[in-house]
């Protein structure tokens, strides 16, 4: 990977519908090997694809919670367990599994308290080996999504 891959890497990022003729203005090349170079990118799985960005809020779904969770047992077969069933919940936006004091950072989307009272209460704590969580309740955005920038 060299500088103009990281050129178009980073202009992707923020707009991945970027045209190809524009991505190869702003990298300096001409579309046929700017096509070339992200084609290769995604053969190699540097880019792993394209999504839409959207716009919680104006889906009604405002509220973020971020949940520690501790496991009752750290067994391959656990962990493997917890990570198929966390992987199911769509309220689960992110999920980490961290070192340190406790074992999963959960990112929870819902549209409120009382939803989230009822996805930790229902969902996350009958996942599989779920011992004991906490939450910490997010009051305002001030990074969400930055793109990568390689």
């Amino acid at each position: 990977m060299d500088a103009i891959d990281r050129k178009i890497l980073a202009h992707l990022a923020r707009d991945g519908r970027l045209p190809l003729a524009e991505l190869a203005r702003k990298v300096g090349l001409s579309k046929t090997p700017v096509a070339a170079r992200v084609r290769a990118l995604e053969a190699a799985g540097v880019i792993t694809g394209y999504r839409a960005m959207l716009d919680p809020g104006k889906l009604g779904l405002p509220h973020v919670a971020f949940a520690e969770v501790r496991l009752s047992d750290t067994r391959k077969a656990a962990l493997a367990a917890f990570n198929d069933a966390v992987r199911r919940v769509p309220e689960i936006e992110e999920c980490y599994m961290i070192a340190g004091g406790f074992d999963y950072l959960l990112k929870v989307r819902s549209r409120d308290i009382a939803d989230y009272r009822r996805v930790l209460g229902e969902t996350i704590s009958a996942l599989p080996h779920v011992a004991a969580t906490s939450t910490y309740v997010a009051m305002e955005a001030v990074v969400e999504q930055a793109p990568v920038t390689p």
